[in-house]
């Protein structure tokens, strides 16, 4: 895609995901068209070798939008980071088409890996904020990682992902990501298993007392004979 191509794609993007953008002079200012901008350029300017100079264009960019993409990075079209400040993108990283990260996301390594250390992640996929996908495994399309989310293992397909670590919550569903960028209503198991230990045991505290008050009955009538 040519210069000129990506920046009107850049601008449909954002404008099509972000409603607080209200004119396409406004997405000048925007962390994720700058960031995107510098990438393409260091990006190709890794591929044909030229390392420093990819690295020092990609460095530009971390100062200017707190994004940090290494240019070995293989990012899709239709790519967009909401608000993006601590966003970061390692080298070995590949990203699909039409993703969506928000602020915080890390797409990193373990530092235990060679060769292919970050994640890859698959067409339509939505990281919300905070989350954390660490390894060279794949994160299947259609998927969401929810808010906080710290991801160590392969994400199928069409699946939901939730907790610290991450758990598999949801699978098969099959709605695009990009037309459903709800962070909130995702499912938390950790929470639910919560509720559930609460009821559990007030059940069980309504059970001893009602023991306790068989018991000193039974005392009193065995007291009275």
């Amino acid at each position: 895609m040519g210069f000129i191509k990506n920046i009107k794609n850049e601008i449909k993007v954002i404008r099509e995901r972000d409603p607080a953008i209200h004119s396409n002079m406004e997405v000048f200012l925007y962390p994720s068209f700058k960031v995107m901008l510098h990438y393409r350029v260091a990006h190709k300017l890794y591929r044909s070798g030229h390392f420093f100079l990819a690295r020092w264009i990609s460095q530009r960019a971390v100062r200017k939008t707190g994004i940090e993409i290494h240019p070995g990075a293989v990012i899709g079209e239709n790519f967009f980071i909401d608000h993006g400040n601590g966003v970061i993108i390692g080298e070995t990283a590949v990203v699909g088409n039409n993703v969506t990260l928000y602020q915080g996301v890390t797409l990193g390594g373990t530092g235990k890996e060679h060769g292919k250390r970050h994640p890859t992640i698959g067409d339509n996929v939505m990281i919300s904020a905070g989350a954390k996908i660490l390894g060279s495994f794949k994160v299947g399309e259609n998927s969401k990682i929810g808010a906080g989310s710290v991801v160590i293992e392969e994400v199928p397909p069409n699946c939901t992902v939730v907790g610290v670590p991450g758990r598999i919550v949801r699978r098969n569903n099959q709605k695009l990501v990009r037309e459903d960028l709800n962070q909130v209503d995702l499912p938390d198991p950790v929470n639910e298993d919560i509720k559930t230990l609460k009821y559990a045991n007030s059940e069980m505290t309504n059970r001893i007392l009602e023991l306790e008050q068989q018991v000193k009955q039974l005392k009193k009538r065995l007291g009275e004979t």
